[in-house]
């Protein structure tokens, strides 16, 4: 239940929310109307991605192909959370926690299995995994200090989304040539973790 649009300062997939709740305004709405609340919302997309997650690594292969649509659900299901939580219910300290553990555990879940599916150092996986957390942990610490919950880029939760699901892709095609690239997409990946962590600290104390 982010407030995405708000605490950034580069550029991201982040910017394409507002037209995103747009077309899923109506949805959520719906769902309010019916009962359903933001943290159900957010739990069904935690257990979505676990599933996932646990299929792919029983699995592999052809599994992979199913990245891109859970994690364009998961992104759906994130901003439905968001809005049932500020426009229908209101929003809680039970439902802040919950959403943000439930993306933590969502991004290990989904994006540690490619540890051993694709074709690249393991480390790398990992190392972006990681850092991605540790990214998301900063932006809530800012929040905590009493500035804005920073979302800064380059390597938002959207971004990663989007990198993964190319690199699952990749990989559940079992293209030519993913050993020689994918090494090298996720050192980016690394450094553009590392770089948002930065990049978080530094508007955060600069707010």
């Amino acid at each position: 239940m982010g407030a995405w649009g708000d605490g950034r300062s580069m550029a991201s997939v982040y910017d394409l929310k507002p037209r995103f709740q747009a077309l899923l305004r109506p949805l959520a709405a719906r769902l309010g109307k019916v009962g359903i609340g933001a943290d159900a919302v957010t739990s069904a997309a935690a257990l979505m991605s676990i599933l996932a997650g646990l299929l792919a690594y029983t699995i592999g292969g052809w599994t992979l192909l199913l990245y891109p649509p859970v994690l364009l659900l998961r992104m759906a299901l994130n901003a439905i959370d968001g809005m049932l939580a500020r426009e229908v219910y209101g929003t809680t300290r039970r439902g802040a926690f919950l959403n943000e553990i439930c993306d933590m555990v969502s991004d290990a879940a989904l994006y540690l299995p490619l540890a051993i599916l694709l074709p690249a150092p393991a480390v790398l996986v990992v190392l972006v995994v990681v850092l991605a957390l540790i990214g998301e942990a900063t932006g809530i610490e800012a929040q905590a200090l009493g500035g804005a919950r920073r979302y800064d880029g380059p390597l938002g939760k959207s971004d990663r989304a989007l990198a993964f699901g190319v690199l699952a892709t990749a990989g559940g095609l079992d293209l030519p040539g993913n050993a020689v690239w994918m090494p090298w997409a996720l050192a980016v990946l690394v450094l553009a973790a590392a770089v948002t962590i930065a990049n978080r600290v530094h508007h955060a104390l600069k707010a």
